[in-house]
Parts: C-alpha cells; structure tokens; sequence
C-alpha cells in the first residue's frame, strides 16, 4: 500500500515537473504561432505559478473538510481539465489562462500529496517516500526537456500528452486508503486503526496501538485548542515551524533554479547559441537535476536535511558567481558554451541535491496537526508566490542589468540561504511527526536543541 501511494505521489510529482518544464522548450514555438512579446513570454510561463498559489490555498481547505485521499482526486481531475485546456488554446491570452487553472491543480497537489505521504508513512522510511514526490518533479523536468529538444512534435500535443498520467494519477488514488490522522479528526478510530494496521505490515498491534494513541492524544490537544487551521499559524509556539517552512519555501525559490530551468534556452539563444545547442544543454541541467536528486535521496535519512543543505548550498552560490563573471567580462559567446554550461551543471547538481531536496520535506514535517493543512497551504503559497514573481521579472532583471549581475543576484540569494538554514533549521531526520510537535510546544525547535 505504501508503494502504490509513493508511486501515486511520484506521478503528481512527474505532473508538477511536467507542466512546468514544458514551457521552456515550448516557448520557443508558441512565440513563433503567435507572436510574442517578452512580457507575454514572461506572463505565459507565470500563469501555472498564479494558479499554483490559489490552488495551495483552496486545496488546504478540501484537505481539512474533504480529507487528503478526496482532495488528491479532485486534483487530478483539474489536471486532466487544465492540459486539455492549454493544448487547444487558441491565442496566448487563452493559454495564459488556461495555465492558470493548470497551475490550481499544482499548486493544491504541493500542498496535498507530500503531506498525505507524510502522514502514511512510518518515521523511518517518511524521507524517501516523501522524497518520492520531489524526485519525479526531476523526471518530469526531464521528460518535457527531452521533448522540446527533440523538436519532433507541436507544442500543443507536448502539453496535452500530460493528461495520461493525470488520468493514471486518479485511478491510482482511487483505491488508497485516507489519512489515519485525518480519520481521528473527525472521529472515525476504528478505520485508522484498520488503515494503520495495513500500512504497518508486520507491525505488532501493540506498535499500531501506541501510535494510535500519540495520534489520538494530538487530535485532542488540538480539539482543545482555542484556535486551530490559519489563526492557529499566529500562535507563538507555532510560529518556529512557520518560518522555517516558509522560509526554506522561499529560498528555494530564490536560489535561481527556476531562472535556469524556464529560461535556459532563452537566455543561451540570447548570447549567441542555436536553438538546438540551447535546448541540448536543457537536457544536460535537467539530467543532472534529476540524477542529483537521486544521490540526495540516497543519503538524506543518513546525512540529514540540515547538514545537506549546509554543505550543498555554498557551492550553488559559487557557480552562480562564476557564471555571473562570464557574462560582465564579456567572455559569453559560443567559444566559452562549454564553461557556461559546466557552471549551470555545477549549480544545478548542488541546488537539487540540496535545499531543492529539503524543500518539500521540511514542509512535511514541521507543523502540528492542528495547523498542518493550513501551514503546508502557507508554504506552498509562498513557494508559488515567490515562482510566479521570478517568472515575471527575470527576463525583464537580463533586459535591464544584464545576464551577469542577474546571475549575482541569485548568488547572493544563496549565501542568504545558507545563513537561514544555519540559524533557524534543526535537524528532523528520524523524528516522528508527534516527537516533532512536542519540541514546538516544549520551545526545543531550534538548531542544537533538538
């Protein structure tokens, strides 16, 4: 059972990475159908990353009133919808929009499903199921850069092809159980039990019941609680959990990584490369994206989420600066592609396996029961809102002070990143998600403490 939920979250995963990485191969074509300007590319690519924001939002509440399991089928629903939608746009404003309802799908799936997986999974195997989610959205980024590089087929069937594994996701979904968190909420006991018993396997009922019971004694905690949901976001204890997950939410953002994946190939045609090398070289950043993800998930429950993140984030910062060189000195041509390149490898391998791979996790983990939907909302909005702002802004930043100094921004974004990550995140590897809860109430949860 387990299995098939992590598959069912790799798949919404492969969907976000999908969806979001098509475009950059994408734009190329849609330009030339309908001829458009720099602000209509920036405000095509942003549309998914609007309604990422309003979908985090609303599927923060269908989680709390319909369940995870019922949101996550109203999800894949919207994504089966919303692909249909952008792959017979007729104009760039009906894709715009188009992609806006595309994006609520993604959005509600990121905050949903890594918090589902979560709340499935046992403490010692949370990391890698969770991460299953995060490692697709590499695949995804992947598939759609292997598509638009092989200029084999129109933009509209490269979007709509996206449909099958949304229709796979809900027939999935279909037959998993709910969240036995969830099932105590609203007082439905036996079913956790039943559902924790199956999850666990082999587990003794003695071990069922005893988790049974720290889920049980939170729900009441949380029933007592005199605010819950978003006002309970305000409460001082909670308020560590808060920043630390939109904090890492934000950073990951900001550390260039969406830069490099929707306007690679542009911004390569842009100093000189053709079509083809530029979106050849999309192919190289997303494989490395993807296989970076893999070494990430291979020693994150080992290494832990603080101290990958500590020691990946400096070198990401690095190639930034080195990458930004090139471009002030002048030395951003054909003749230096294999250096440019090399540098956005570089930065692309650090980034994934780091504070990309903790991004989601973190989100997962830190909040309490009583806040967890709208706290995962809040990240996830704040992950979006902070995307969709990028997106708008990063082709205008190159037009104004140039691809270098762009590329120091983001350096410094990093170096920013690393401090927060040092003061503010503790280390939750092999934590269960109760223990977690009663470090925030106890005031443990901050670095050395916990």
């Amino acid at each position: 059972m387990l299995v098939v939920t992590a598959l069912a979250s790799a798949i919404s995963g492969f969907l976000y990475g999908y969806d979001t990485g098509i475009i950059s191969g994408a734009l190329l074509q849609i330009g030339d159908e309908f001829d458009i300007s720099r602000v209509q590319e920036q405000t095509i690519t942003a549309g998914i990353l609007v309604g990422a924001v309003i979908g985090a939002f609303v599927g923060s509440r269908l989680a709390e009133r319909l369940g995870r399991h019922r949101t996550i089928l109203v999800v894949a629903a919207v994504f089966v919808a919303g692909t249909l939608l952008c792959s017979v746009a007729p104009s760039a404003t009906t894709l715009s929009l188009a992609r806006v309802l595309l994006g609520t799908a993604v959005g509600a799936a990121t905050q949903t499903v890594p918090m589902f997986v979560a709340e499935l999974a046992p403490p010692a195997q949370r990391g890698r199921l969770v991460l299953s989610f995060q490692l697709a959205i590499g695949a995804g980024i992947l598939v759609a850069t292997l598509v638009g590089a092989s200029q084999q087929f129109s933009w509209r069937l490269s979007i709509g092809a996206a449909a099958v594994p949304a229709a796979l996701l809900f027939l999935l979904v279909l037959k998993q159980p709910e969240s036995p968190r969830w099932l105590v909420k609203v007082d439905r006991v036996d079913e956790a039990r039943s559902t924790l018993q199956r999850l666990r396997g082999t587990a003794g009922a003695q071990d069922v019941e005893r988790e049974l019971d720290e889920i049980r004694d939170l729900v009441a905690h949380e029933q007592d609680a005199p605010v819950r949901g978003w006002p309970g976001l305000r409460q001082g204890w909670v308020r560590p959990a808060v920043v630390v997950g939109c904090g890492i939410a934000l950073f990951t953002q900001l550390s260039g990584i969406e830069m490099v994946v929707y306007y690679t190939p542009t911004i390569l045609t842009g100093v000189g490369f053709t079509r083809s090398d530029a979106l050849l070289a999309s192919v190289a950043l997303a494989s490395t994206y993807l296989v970076a993800q893999l070494v990430g998930l291979a020693v994150v429950d080992r290494v832990g989420r603080r101290r990958l993140a500590l020691v990946t984030t400096p070198g990401a910062a690095a190639a930034l600066l080195l990458l930004g060189a090139l471009f002030v000195t002048g030395r951003d041509s054909p003749g230096t592609a294999w250096l440019i390149v090399t540098l956005l490898v570089v930065f692309m391998a650090f980034t994934s396996a780091g504070l990309q791979l903790i991004g989601w996790l973190t989100g997962s983990e830190v909040y309490p029961l009583s806040v967890r939907p709208a706290g995962t909302a809040a990240q996830s909005m704040t992950l979006w809102g902070t995307n969709a702002v990028l997106s708008l802004t990063i082709l205008s930043m190159i037009d104004g002070i140039g691809e270098g100094p762009t590329f120091w921004v983001y350096a410094a974004f990093n170096v920013l990143a690393f401090l927060f990550v040092l003061r503010r995140v503790p280390e939750l590897k092999g934590r269960s998600l109760e223990d977690i809860e009663g470090s925030l109430r106890s005031g443990t949860f901050r670095p050395g403490a916990v």
